[in-house]
């Protein structure tokens, strides 16, 4: 990718391509990749994020949350966060087998591709207390003491308690079958903290209900895709947050490109299951950078509506 460059006039042929204004928070770092030239971009942090769907009366709606920080997922995101070591344990597991997951993902490291998904449930867990776990293939556990739930949320956040040790305690394994990859999205060359991220699709398991970290989280709410789609031109999503870095601002200067787009196709599909069984080429984005008449923006350019219906089937196994 290209270290950052004035946008001419004309566009692009030959590929899909879209432009996103830049969020306030980034520009000071577009601003020095400008002013001092191209050089090696810092190493991306591998990261899964997890997209909640379900179906409402005007369509998919989505799980959002905000995060401060200033995180290069953007201020409002999906749940989600960067690998940790405890990520590489053991872990009982259901679903496809590695190999399986490797080849939909087109990723030829199968304890890369392991670790992602690990992340995934276990980032998925901690900020919303959505479990996608259960003793065999056909279960999952339901939460049946909140109190119970949140603790245990608390201290894996808190690094006090690993992950496999608490579904190990249980009798649980991973139910990676629940999840269908989405995008893969890896942030600009110019950004000073970046990431390398899996975006994962998931439906609630019954007798589960998201919810905000205790103590830990800000916003957090079911929201309609078409709405915020919609109302993207406007302040709408930020001021219903009500944070400093989110009033007044517009859908593409409080998110990524990687949720605005994700948003879109959601509204795209007209229900969860069309979304969540549409085949994708899960080819890798990364924006570029570029300044037209003093304002920076993200470019992304790719085969974006590259999507059919046909549904993903995998063989079973680990």
């Amino acid at each position: 990718m290209r270290a950052g460059r004035a946008i001419p006039a004309g566009a692009r042929t030959g590929m899909a391509r879209r432009l996103v204004e830049l969020p306030p928070h980034q520009i000071p770092a577009a601003e020095n990749w400008f002013t001092y030239g191209s050089r090696t971009p810092r190493a991306a942090r591998r990261a899964s994020s997890v997209c909640l769907v379900q179906d409402g009366v005007d369509g998919v709606e989505t799980f959002l949350g905000y995060r401060s920080g200033e995180s290069p997922l953007g201020s409002v995101a999906f749940p989600g966060g960067s690998v940790e070591a405890g990520d590489r344990a053991e872990y009982k597991w259901f679903g496809p087998s590695l190999t399986s997951w490797s080849k939909r993902l087109d990723v030829l490291d199968q304890q890369l591709v392991r670790v992602h998904l690990v992340c995934a449930i276990r980032e998925l867990f901690e900020e919303t207390g959505i479990l996608l776990a259960g003793t065999d293939e056909q279960s999952v556990i339901e939460m049946s003491d909140p109190e119970e739930w949140m603790s245990a949320r608390e201290a894996i956040a808190g690094q006090d308690l690993e992950f496999a040790e608490f579904l190990r305690r249980r009798g649980l394994g991973l139910r990676t079958d629940l999840l269908r990859p989405v995008s893969h999205w890896v942030s600009p060359n110019f950004a000073f903290r970046r990431f390398d991220t899996w975006y994962f699709g998931a439906t609630v398991p019954l007798r589960q209900e998201p919810s905000l970290l205790r103590a830990k989280g800000r916003w957090a709410q079911w929201c309609s895709t078409e709405q915020i789609i919609e109302q993207r031109a406007t302040s709408g999503l930020g001021d219903l947050i009500g944070q400093p870095n989110t009033q007044g601002l517009r859908l593409s200067q409080i998110t990524s490109p990687a949720v605005e787009l994700m948003l879109e196709r959601m509204v795209d599909a007209h229900g969860v299951v069309a979304y969540l069984s549409r085949a994708r080429s899960l080819d890798v984005q990364h924006p570029d950078l570029l300044v037209r008449d003093g304002t920076y923006y993200l470019e992304v350019l790719g085969n974006l509506g590259d999507e059919s219906t046909r549904p993903w089937q995998a063989e079973p196994g680990h």
